[in-house]
């Protein structure tokens, strides 16, 4: 707990409840191009995230325990601009408010961070993707300093991951789900699109809708993203830049799955 916990533990109780790193106009199921290999850091960060929620239902259930969370390891742009809990922009990215909240970005994540951990290899893409949670959160806490609002999630992180797909793979088939009352369709469209409406969304909604009693962390989305594809442009252009689109037709550089009627894709991931 820090120290200065007290001057706001009022504003940090359920009255006062945590932004979270997440929400999204459209729900992707899968990609076209699944990774041969075996993405082991996508794997242990979902199997971690998973794990440390698990622990959080089981050790904070009442409104005091959870604020105290919180309160020591959720990133609360007040707290740094008293230059304290400094930590809290590694920990509050393993952090989330409910399961809907943990289940998205876990799909997002298990979507869109194989193939980019096969281009830029394990260690590297661990290193890019607490990079983008880190400049995400940054980004969050300059847009208001002084708010006593938690920030919890992966969101940020993970938009940085969306960034540097769109960067690599612009023209990745995703699959989208739509429903509407009675209505629901899978439609695939190309990577460009659906990250590029998302991306817009985040904007839209960072500039116009209000989260002071908290809410999503818009501008941490919208943060992660530019980190995430300005960090992977040497990569990028290592690869050979619009040479490596021409390469793989803007697509990753595996096998294109089939879909049946059972809809499981035939090329293992």
């Amino acid at each position: 707990m820090p120290h200065c916990w007290p001057r706001w533990q009022a504003q940090l109780g359920l009255d006062h409840p945590a932004r979270i790193a997440h929400g999204r106009g459209m729900l992707p199921i899968r990609d076209h191009n699944p990774s041969t290999g075996t993405p082991y850091v996508t794997l242990t960060l979902i199997g971690l995230n998973i794990v440390i929620f698990l622990i959080g239902l089981a050790y904070f259930q009442s409104d005091q325990a959870l604020a105290r969370l919180y309160g020591t390891y959720a990133m609360t742009p007040l707290q740094l601009s008293y230059g304290e809990n400094f930590g809290t922009l590694v920990t509050s990215i393993f952090l989330h408010s409910g399961i809907l909240h943990l289940a998205g970005n876990m799909l997002f994540l298990w979507i869109f961070g194989d193939n980019l951990e096969d281009e830029m290899g394990h260690v590297p893409f661990l290193i890019f993707y607490l990079a983008c949670g880190i400049g995400a959160s940054f980004a969050q806490f300059a847009t208001d300093p002084l708010s006593p609002t938690p920030v919890v999630g992966a969101s940020g992180a993970i938009a940085g991951v969306m960034g540097a797909y769109l960067l690599l793979f612009p023209k990745a088939k995703v699959d989208i789900f739509i429903f509407f009352v009675v209505f629901f369709r899978i439609l695939p469209i190309p990577a460009w699109l659906m990250l590029g409406i998302w991306f817009a969304l985040q904007l839209f909604n960072g500039f116009n809708i209000d989260t002071t009693r908290g809410g999503v962390a818009y501008w941490a989305h919208t943060g992660g993203f530019v980190i995430g594809l300005i960090t992977t442009l040497p990569l990028w252009l290592k690869l050979g830049g619009p040479a490596f689109w021409q390469r793989t037709a803007g697509h990753p550089p595996h096998p294109e799955a089939t879909y049946g009627r059972s809809n499981i894709p035939i090329v293992r991931r």
